[in-house]
């Protein structure tokens, strides 16, 4: 590994909370040694649009790499590739389902599924509320096979003053399940006395 970059694939698919996969890419961007893979989905493209005001071209610009959807024959589509994980932020279900099944018809799926095979890390951010017995269902499945399902839920108690210190806090959970050195996080002391 040291004669390379560690390398993270990021998948963005079309569920509401595009700034995951925005702020995900913008803070692999400032780590030393890093190399970021990106793959969007067509909609995502949407997402990222109505929610963060980005077109896809200005999104791909934070990667190191950029792999179209289609391009089954991309590089991130083979165990052969060193990778040494990969983030979906946002997954949708159809994401969480394709992964949860095997069904890799497209760069995302396929590049999840060789995670899941080549056993390395591989977290869904996966977006949807309430959640139906299939969701459920395909959630575990993918637990069952290595993944780790991570729906981005804010925490409150380092008592956060912006949408962006909400996100961040959850990008550096998602950072520490990487492996990324990560020293701005806020750390939990323990409880405090009242």
């Amino acid at each position: 590994m040291a004669d390379r970059p560690r390398r993270i694939v990021v998948g963005i698919t079309g569920a509401t909370g595009a700034i995951y996969g925005v702020r995900l890419l913008q803070r692999l961007a400032q780590v030393p040694g890093v190399e970021s893979h990106l793959v969007v989905s067509d909609a995502a493209s949407l997402t990222l649009h109505q929610e963060v005001g980005m077109q896809r071209r200005d999104v791909e610009a934070l990667a190191h790499v950029v792999h179209k959807n289609r391009e089954i024959g991309a590089s991130i589509a083979s165990g052969s590739f060193q990778t040494d994980g990969m983030v979906i932020a946002p997954c949708s279900m159809k994401t969480l389902a394709a992964v949860a099944h095997g069904l890799a018809d497209n760069l995302v799926a396929r590049a999840a599924d060789v995670i899941l095979k080549e056993r390395r890390r591989l977290v869904l951010m996966v977006r949807e509320t309430p959640l139906n017995l299939a969701h459920l269902r395909n959630m575990t499945a993918v637990t069952e096979m290595g993944g780790i399902v991570f729906p981005p839920l804010p925490s409150f108690y380092h008592r956060p003053a912006s949408i962006d210190e909400m996100v961040d806090h959850t990008l550096d959970r998602v950072l520490d399940l990487l492996n990324i050195e990560n020293t701005a996080a806020p750390r939990w002391p323990g409880m405090r006395d009242a």
